[in-house]
């Protein structure tokens, strides 16, 4: 077997671990591992240590001594000049998966260590940044900046001890479940050392492989770190166990919009104005970041304590989950309208079916496909503004009382949503404006025509909007006020059976430890702790200037 390729030597050597067979990679400039190289018997050491091109290689990746680019990998060590001398005697043995899988992980180890090195310099210099540019405004003379600096540092090395700390399930009382999916639930935790109240969303790892959701929760994981924004609800730690993946976010107790619409049937056109502008600023803050959200419907919509909106469960920010884009609805493109049997119901029954069916699309793997832009089920390629169509069917839904294109069957939503000129209609026994009625046609339509093209200015300005105070709405009242009677107060919230998701046997009876363990390693680098807000002994002090 021949190389021509140009390749960097990996020596990959595992802790207290002797290799048992010749631990160095052929490593082409793309990033994909090639076949070993035969250096020696094994090595032992800490890290796997990376090296230029070896010196044996021209630049063409020719070896010397050859006629050709083209020559045998092959070798033994200690060769002249501390190259890699190359015969053709030994040849090139093709690689297990099992040793493509330790190669990512150390590559994986090492680029997050680095990268969350760096990471953390530059969030520290921020904060130190942001302090000063407060201290100017406020007029501070030297010695408070001194004593503010000294209180800043104080804090910066308590934040340093909690982050060497590990943080696990022991360090929360486990309160009431609050919510439930198909892949893991959300429960209302206090931690024990401070008394504060969180939101835990607890992720099984044997159905995050077995479903193939990795990506989504990473991809929720980094978004959460990223985003530091009143519209996004705030996550302040993260962390795993041998079975779960825990996310520690703030709790809110107003409940999702969901649940709302569930209890107010339909909304008003001024509580639809208010709820409608405020994820609007919510979704163009994720867009803002480079994100799409690309799953935005009632369920992801959350409800702080004062009634306003908070965006949530960001698992499909980087990709859409296969019971939304494959083979699921492959086979249905060609069927007509005329196959849908939930047409002909009237207005009534149409709610009365959508909220019979809701809760329980939310609880499934597949969900709902009522949101989705048709151009995401095509898969030709999309843009954020896939995220505006959505929002248009949740305003449809908010002034009708259930989305255009309900049916009973995700397969049948999904044909209605392809054959959306035929099947949005407005039902006459459920009257709206002219001016929603528009805004909701802007939202859904082809993609190239879509209101928000032009930038989020082009929503603000729509009429449906003009009475909305967009520098002020959220100091504003919410358009429906949140009772909340304790900071533990779930009654937003539905009731749900307690589980055995905790217990170990809930989910390690189920999965070998050859086919469990081995996998693990995907899951590096999800531990994170925020120091905005937090210390392990209460809050920090933000010397923020209130507003007047």
């Amino acid at each position: 077997m021949y190389c021509n390729w140009k390749f960097f030597e990996v020596r990959l050597v595992t802790v207290g671990q002797v290799l048992p067979w010749p631990p160095s990679f052929c490593w082409d400039i793309e990033g994909d591992i090639r076949r070993p190289l035969l250096t020696g018997r094994g090595h032992r050491g800490k890290f796997a240590a990376w090296s230029r091109p070896p010196a044996s290689c021209d630049s063409q990746g020719a070896l010397p001594g050859s006629n050709s680019p083209r020559s045998h990998c092959g070798g033994q060590p200690g060769s002249a000049g501390g190259a890699m001398a190359m015969t053709e005697q030994t040849p090139c043995f093709p690689m297990s998966n099992h040793t493509k899988e330790r190669v990512t992980m150390t590559k994986m180890t090492l680029e997050n260590f680095y990268s969350n090195l760096i990471a953390q310099h530059e969030e520290r210099e921020l904060r130190q940044k942001r302090l000063e540019k407060v201290m100017e405004e406020e007029g501070l003379r030297d010695e408070e900046k001194k004593m503010r600096r000294s209180a800043h540092a104080r804090k910066e090395t308590e934040f340093l001890r909690l982050k060497r700390t590990r943080l696990g399930l022991e360090d929360f009382e486990s309160l009431k479940v609050i919510g439930r999916g198909a892949f893991g639930e959300v429960r209302l935790v206090q931690k024990k050392d401070t008394g504060h109240v969180y939101a835990m969303k607890i992720l099984r790892k044997s159905d995050m492989l077995e479903k193939e959701q990795v990506g989504h929760i990473r991809a929720e994981r980094d978004i959460l770190v990223e985003a530091d924004s009143l519209w996004v609800v705030k996550m302040f730690y993260s962390f795993q166990d041998k079975l779960n993946l825990y996310l520690i976010m703030e709790f809110l107790p107003g409940g999702d919009m969901m649940t709302l619409l569930m209890k107010k049937d339909t909304l008003t056109e001024e509580e639809t104005q208010f709820y409608i502008a405020e994820t609007v600023l919510a979704i163009d803050s994720i867009h803002q970041l480079g994100f799409i959200h690309r799953d935005i419907k009632p369920d992801n919509l959350l409800l702080d304590s004062k009634g306003h909106v908070k965006l949530s469960d960001f698992g499909l920010c980087t990709g859409l989950k296969k019971a939304h884009r494959t083979d699921f609805y492959r086979n249905l493109n060609h069927s007509l309208p005329s196959d849908f049997n939930f047409q002909n119901m009237n207005s009534k029954r149409k709610a009365e079916t959508w909220k019979r069916n809701r809760r329980q699309l939310a609880f499934s793997t597949v969900g709902t496909p009522d949101y989705i832009a048709p151009e995401v089920f095509l898969q030709t390629g999309y843009n954020k503004l896939c995220d505006w169509w959505s929002l248009g069917v949740i305003m449809y839904e908010m002034l009708i009382g259930y989305p255009p294109f309900c049916s009973e069957t995700p397969q049948e939503t999904y044909k209605k949503v392809m054959n959306w000129k035929e099947t949005l209609i407005f039902p006459p026994e459920v009257p709206i404006s002219e001016k929603a009625k528009d805004l909701i046609l802007r939202f859904c339509c082809e993609w190239e025509q879509r209101i928000g093209a032009s930038g989020v200015e082009e929503i603000k300005f729509n009429p449906f909007f003009e009475a909305v105070d967009w520098e002020h709405i959220r100091e504003r009242p919410a358009a429906i006020p949140i009772e909340i009677k304790s900071i533990d107060d779930t009654s937003n919230f539905d009731e749900f059976p307690d589980s055995d998701i905790l217990k170990p046997m809930s989910v390690a009876s189920n999965h070998p430890d050859t086919d469990f363990k081995n996998k693990d390693w995907v899951f590096i680098n999800y531990t994170y702790k925020r120091f905005e807000g937090l210390t392990a002994r209460g809050a920090l002090p933000t010397f923020i200037k209130p507003r007047k």
